[in-house]
């Protein structure tokens, strides 16, 4: 009799005679890039470093695809895209101590957001490891404590011969529900010496998944079908679980209304009859919302931005899926199933019953009427006109990154996406300088579409340095830069609060001249040319920037009461 797990999987003899007599000249760094390609791997992003030299070396002998940006924390900004966009662990390759360290901001973003990043780094050789002073460059006494609050999980190796099993279990660990990205650290030396280790041929790449509790589910099925006032939620996790099918035949099934937050954007078609879209930073939304006599919420936390700023206080049974086990009833007691939102909602949809509700149409074009008048009632005609016509000149298919900026915040709540995966911000952890270096990673994963980025003057200079990395790689990206003199939003902040504004003032380049001396292609615009301009830009190939001196205002918030 023979078990599943009596099977061996049993080398061809390609790979035997591979095994018996590997190529002479191979590193640990080999290993490294050996095992990426054997998992699937394509493209890594990165930043050469002393330390890591025999990584970077492997490259050479690979059929992997190098993008060397800049600064490493921009290296993990365009990972992270390009994880966002394929779903695949997107590596990231760094050295030791300051390449290392510069990438933590990226890698909080992404563990926000629920980007599967790869990361791997370099170490001080081996004989530094453990807290030993020895006086290496670039020496940490424990490198892996910077990013053990960050990422999902720390891989150190110690051995040539853990490099293929390290690098496998850090995949899987990115790619598992809930995504995210994490860190793998490998010592100089051992990157450096010849190995004696068979090519890496493959890898198991199939992460494990995350199925609903069935009990949990038939109780939340329950609910839904006797619910009088169903809505729902959907964030983040809808779109990174490929669920919005689902969830719109859910919304359909039930007729309840359906609002995404920011990270949920494109989750739910913007235009559908029961489409509350995005403006859950409205307390018109937040009422209707609160008034539900049983809201689902699929793939969120109900954090700061999905709560209207946590003024939210639902007065039904909440029922919450979310794939980050620490998110559950973080924030409201529900009924809460721990579950990849694209499994959940299926065994939703194979035990809920339809409902009739022939007014849930009404009360959606209510709302959205009462949100409409609060904010033509504010005189903000050149916000709008402005995020017009950005909508107009971005093909539909084309994915958007924006960074914080006013005219993102906009984007949040007033932006149609188009679909679902093609808006993304850096509003899970709220760092500057990510548009332009996520935009760059998405363009790397597909050439086929022109990408939007869209910053501030202030959040522009983070990344400046990147354009030189567009044009080296002549990556279809359009970058719009909104130059309204310093940081826009914290002058605002400061205005409202302390009555004057400080170290928001900023003296900046010309941008369109700066871009041209990279060798790409700018052009000035007006509000009253920016879609034509806009779109010129996004059409013609390679690298460009538009510039729109203009200073904007965000509209009146709701949670100040």
């Amino acid at each position: 009799m023979t078990h599943d797990h009596d099977l061996v999987l049993r080398p061809t003899p390609a790979q035997t005679e591979a095994a018996l007599n590997p190529p002479p000249g191979r590193g640990g760094g080999d290993l490294v890039v050996e095992t990426l390609a054997g998992l699937g791997a394509t493209t890594v992003f990165g930043l050469p470093g002393q330390h890591a030299l025999g990584m970077f070396d492997a490259l050479r002998r690979s059929d992997l695809r190098y993008i060397g940006l800049r600064v490493e924390n921009n290296a993990g900004f365009a990972a992270d895209a390009y994880g966002r966009i394929t779903g695949e662990a997107a590596p990231l390759l760094v050295s030791t101590g300051p390449g290392a360290l510069t990438s933590l901001a990226a890698l909080q973003e992404a563990a926000a957001a629920s980007a599967p990043v790869l990361a791997i780094s370099s170490q001080v050789p081996t004989a530094g490891l453990g807290g030993g002073r020895r006086g290496y460059l670039h020496e940490l006494p424990d490198q892996a404590a910077s990013f053990r609050g960050v990422v999902k999980s720390v891989h150190t190796v110690r051995t040539q011969s853990q490099i293929p099993s390290a690098i496998e279990a850090a995949w899987k660990s990115a790619l598992s529900a809930l995504h995210g990205p994490v860190w793998v650290e490998i010592p100089q030396d051992v990157l450096l010496a010849e190995t004696a280790i068979p090519v890496v041929t493959g890898g198991d790449a199939f992460p494990e998944e995350l199925p609903p509790r069935p009990e949990l589910t038939a109780v939340a099925a329950d609910l839904l079908s006797k619910a009088v006032r169903p809505a729902i939620i959907a964030g983040g996790g809808v779109v990174r679980a490929d669920a919005s099918g689902k969830l719109k035949q859910l919304a359909e099934r039930l007729r309840a209304p359906v609002v995404t937050t920011p990270g949920g954007k494109g989750a739910f078609p913007w235009k559908h009859p029961l489409s509350l879209q995005s403006w859950i930073e409205d307390r018109h939304t937040t009422d209707f919302l609160e008034d539900a006599d049983v809201l689902l919420v699929v793939g969120s936390g109900l954090g700061e931005l999905s709560s209207n700023y946590h003024t939210f206080k639902p007065r039904g049974r909440v029922v919450q899926i979310e794939a980050d086990l620490g998110k559950l009833e973080s924030n409201h007691p529900a009924l809460g199933i721990h579950a990849d939102a694209r499994l959940a909602l299926q065994a939703l949809l194979e035990t809920v019953s339809e409902r009739q509700d022939p007014g849930a149409e009404e009360r959606v074009r209510e709302v959205l009427a009462k949100v409409a008048d609060r904010i033509a009632a504010q005189e903000l005609t050149l916000e709008q006109d402005v995020l017009a016509s950005v909508r107009k000149a971005l093909p539909a298919s084309s994915p958007s990154f924006w960074d914080m900026t006013i005219l993102a915040y906009w984007a949040w709540s007033a932006f149609d996406a188009k679909g679902p995966n093609h808006m993304h911000s850096a509003q899970g952890a709220g760092g500057l300088g990510y548009a332009f270096p996520a935009a760059l990673g998405a363009a790397a994963a597909d050439p086929t579409r022109p990408v939007l980025a869209v910053s501030g003057d202030g959040g522009a200079l983070y990344s400046i340095a990147e354009l030189a990395t567009a044009r080296q790689y002549d990556l279809n990206v359009t970058w719009l830069i909104v130059d309204d003199g310093g940081y826009g939003i914290l002058r605002e902040y400061m205005n409202d609060a302390f009555g004057a504004a400080t170290a928001t003032e900023l003296t900046r380049p010309d941008y369109v001249a700066l871009a041209e001396s990279f060798g790409v292609p700018g052009v000035r615009t007006t509000p009253e040319t920016l879609e034509q301009d806009l779109a010129k830009a996004l059409a013609a190939p390679g690298p460009s920037v538009v510039l729109l001196p203009a200073v904007l205002r965000m509209f009146a918030p709701t949670h100040l009461g």
